[in-house]
C-alpha cells in the first residue's frame, strides 16, 4: 500500500498564529468574560509573554493562577478549581498561557469546576473525564509547541501523592 489513505478530519479549535497575534485576544474573548489565566513557573514573565497578554486583556477582569507544574499535579489544580468556584462561573473564560502541561491542567480545571458527579474530583480523572457533561470555555496562548494539547481534547493529570498519572479526554475540552 502506498500513499496516504482517505480520511475525514474535523477540529473545532480556532488557531490564530504569527507574530503579534497575542494582541488579537480581545477579538477572541467575549468582552463580558472574567479571564482566569493559568500558567507555569514564571517563564512567561521572563520572556515578555505575560506583559503582552496583560496588555491585550486591559479592560477585562483578570485572575491569575501560576505554578502549574510539568506533568500537572492534581493537588495544585484543585486549588484553581476552588478559587474559580467562588466566581460567577457563567462568566469565566480560562486562558492557558504556556506549553502542553499548562493546557492539560487547564482542561482538567475546565471540567472540574462544573463537575457534579462526585465531591471527589479525582473521580473525574479516574473516569478519564468521560462523565463530564459541561466544561468552562478555554483558550490557549501557546509558548512551546510540543504535545498538540493546544488543539486537542485530551490531557494527562498526575497525582504525585499516589504516583498516579492518568489521561483525561472529552470533546468539551477542545480549546475554542
Amino acid at each position: 500500500m502506498s500513499g496516504i489513505s482517505n480520511f475525514n478530519f474535523a477540529n473545532p479549535t480556532r488557531i490564530v498564529f504569527g507574530k503579534g497575534q497575542i494582541a488579537q485576544l480581545p477579538n477572541l474573548i467575549p468582552k463580558d468574560k472574567i479571564v482566569y489565566m493559568t500558567y507555569g513557573g514564571g517563564s512567561i514573565k521572563r520572556n515578555g509573554v505575560y506583559d503582552q497578554v496583560m496588555e491585550a486583556l486591559k479592560g477585562y477582569e483578570v485572575h491569575e493562577f501560576g505554578g502549574i507544574e510539568a506533568n500537572p499535579d492534581f493537588d495544585t489544580l484543585k486549588k484553581a478549581v476552588y478559587e474559580i468556584r467562588k466566581l460567577d462561573m457563567s462568566r469565566v473564560f480560562l486562558l492557558s498561557v504556556g506549553g502542553g502541561s499548562i493546557c492539560d491542567g487547564t482542561k482538567f480545571i475546565a471540567g472540574a469546576c462544573l463537575y457534579k458527579d462526585s465531591e471527589d474530583l479525582w473521580d473525574m480523572v479516574m473516569t478519564h473525564a468521560a462523565t463530564c457533561k459541561e466544561a468552562l470555555p478555554m483558550g490557549v496562548v501557546l509558548t512551546l509547541p510540543a504535545t498538540g494539547s493546544e488543539s486537542d481534547n485530551c490531557g494527562m493529570i498526575s497525582r504525585r501523592a499516589t504516583t498516579h498519572k492518568e489521561p483525561i479526554g472529552n470533546d468539551l475540552f477542545y480549546p475554542v
